[in-house]
């Protein structure tokens, strides 16, 4: 169970916010998100008191192990499974790190299947390679051809630092360049298709809303849980799978935005350290959809034990 120990180990804490060690990453202490610690918390505490099964899978998490602020930790733990002990042979090995780039990772010749470890690079320009690979179409722009509206952003997973600029224009070192897609649902908010994979395919979608002012931002004022089958059709959902294929993502999060006016989808950001529920997504719905995951997740981890041999 999470601790003490890794609140202080793995955050800098100071009177006016929280430092995340590894990412940089920081959550100021302000009334909105003292608002979605209550929430998170509030979720956290009725996962760990839910009824689970008690032959669940063991996974190896390396290098790093998942927090429960990481959509694998509940997930994992409501297939009645946790994360292997040191020493322990999981059922699968599943590289967890919060970094956009990742190492190399040395582990033991045990013959147990290996979930991410090659999936090195998701900055924002080998997602939009790997999805022009998969569906056909591009999501990329020259900036010094391209005429019109266009999105600027980092290269860096987590940092929401999207901004619309018009081209023709000098790109700058660090900054990819995408189209605008118009993801404006009928009431005018901008609409996510946050999809988690689980086995390298879709598992469900969120649809996080939020105002176009703030539509890079992850703050969302509703958030609705959908299957996958009521979201994309069935060549789309082939043509995300083939995306994890080429990216080597079998566990992870995905951003999908669906052009309201050609109604194309384009994949503008993949993870392997998803994070959530979505804090705006009613509590019994977040439930619903850790329980989803953690289906997926349990059947995913039987498949690849059997065919290497074993079984969970």
């Amino acid at each position: 169970m999470f601790t003490l120990t890794n609140l202080l180990r793995d955050f800098e804490w100071s009177w006016t916010g929280v430092t995340v060690r590894k990412t940089g990453a920081r959550v100021p202490f302000d009334a909105a998100h003292l608002n979605e610690i209550f929430h998170w918390c509030v979720y956290f505490i009725r996962v760990v008191l839910s009824p689970r099964p008690k032959d669940g899978p063991l996974i190896g998490f390396a290098p790093d192990p998942a927090r429960p602020w990481y959509l694998i930790w509940p997930s994992l733990f409501l297939t009645g499974g946790r994360a292997a002990e040191p020493g322990e042979t999981p059922h699968v090995w599943m590289h967890f790190e919060d970094r956009t780039h990742s190492e190399p990772v040395s582990l033991p010749n045990d013959g147990v299947p290996r979930w991410n470890f090659d999936a090195h690079d998701l900055s924002k320009s080998r997602v939009a390679a790997a999805f022009e690979e998969a569906f056909g179409y591009s999501l990329a722009l020259d900036p010094r051809q391209h005429e019109g509206f266009a999105v600027e952003k980092g290269e860096a997973n987590g940092i929401h630092d999207g901004r619309i600029i018009t081209m023709p224009c000098e790109p700058k070192p660090g900054k990819v360049y995408q189209k605008l897609i118009d993801n404006r649902g009928n009431d005018g908010l901008i609409e996510d298709l946050r999809t988690p994979t689980v086995g390298g395919s879709p598992a469900l979608v969120y649809i996080k809303r939020r105002p176009e002012q703030v539509r890079f931002s992850n703050d969302n004022t509703q958030c609705w849980l959908r299957s996958v089958d009521e979201i994309f059709s069935s060549e789309e959902i082939a043509a995300i799978t083939r995306f994890c294929q080429i990216l080597n993502l079998d566990w992870g999060g995905l951003d999908i935005l669906r052009d309201r006016t050609s109604g194309l989808i384009y994949i503008v950001d993949a993870n392997r350290t998803d994070m959530g529920p979505p804090i705006a997504l009613p509590l019994s719905d977040k439930l619903k959809s850790t329980y989803i995951l953690a289906s997926a997740l349990k059947v995913s981890c039987e498949k690849v034990r059997l065919r290497a041999g074993g079984g969970i």
